[in-house]
């Protein structure tokens, strides 16, 4: 009987609807691990997570029963529905529509890594627009500007 063998890696970029810092430090950690759960039961991978006030890096190898879409769908309501849940904010937590896929080799793993942890550094020098268009001209994704995310200049 024959196996399938896959191996996928994908970086998922998604942002806070508004723009707005609503995932503060003292639940960050929290919703991290809640995310991967939502990863892990799903059959995924999770590499890496880290959360930024307006906006969540994740990367994860990729069980391809469950497509990209599929899944960004689940953490986004799963974590937002919790958010509200858990009453970390006085306001309705909602997610940005959207999201970016970025696909990886093996090789780049550790550096996608580090990228990904240490991204409260890399903000300090660099806005999360100016992030996110980089990466989309880098893997020569055609966009439009009127179809990004709302961004907070």
């Amino acid at each position: 009987m024959a196996n399938t063998y896959t191996q996928l890696y994908v970086q998922l970029v998604f942002a806070v609807k508004g723009r707005n810092g609503f995932i503060q430090e003292r639940f960050r950690e929290n919703l991290q691990k809640y995310i991967t759960g939502i990863v892990q039961n799903n059959g995924h991978k999770m590499l890496a997570i880290y959360c930024m006030p307006d906006h969540t890096h994740i990367l994860l190898g990729l069980n391809p029963k469950q497509s990209i879409a599929d899944l960004t769908r689940d953490i986004k309501a799963h974590s937002s529905k919790w958010i509200n849940e858990q009453r970390f904010i006085d306001f309705k937590f909602q997610w940005q529509e959207g999201y970016g896929a970025f696909s990886y080799n093996r090789t780049l793993l550790d550096a996608v890594t580090k990228y990904i942890l240490n991204q409260p550094i890399h903000h300090q020098k660099k806005t999360f627009k100016d992030e996110y268009i980089e990466f989309l001209e880098k893997f020569q994704i055609e966009y439009k500007t009127e179809y990004l995310f709302e961004w907070a200049d």
